[in-house]
């Protein structure tokens, strides 16, 4: 299991969680608790149902780098161009616009 904390606008919105093939997103009960929470994309809706998917969710999986800056982040790697997680856990804790992904590291220690 890999997960992974969403933070929108460096507050904590939510859980991404790759288990077994699938896919789920949560928001954290405090965001959706406060007054200023906005959806981290128009396809996750504020709500506490979690969202489940058996690919990585098309608004994640757009968060990754393209062209040459994939091949940049992806050469020193042994990670696959097929493991859209661990890209994502890679590449995105500092993306462009309003949304980081950072890694949970289960082993403890700073997550971010």
């Amino acid at each position: 299991m890999r997960q992974a904390e969403i933070y929108r606008k460096k507050v904590l919105a939510g859980i991404l969680t790759e288990d077994g093939g699938e896919y789920r997103f949560c928001y954290d009960e405090a965001y959706l608790k406060r007054e200023d929470a906005l959806p981290v994309s128009l396809t996750f809706p504020l709500q506490t149902e979690t969202f489940v998917s058996p690919v990585l969710f098309p608004f994640f999986d757009g968060l990754i780098p393209e062209g040459w800056l994939l091949d940049v982040a992806l050469r020193n790697t042994d990670i696959s161009m097929l493991d859209r997680m661990s890209i994502l856990l890679l590449c995105c804790k500092e993306c462009i616009g309003s949304v980081s992904v950072v890694p949970i590291n289960k082993e403890g220690g700073d997550n971010v």
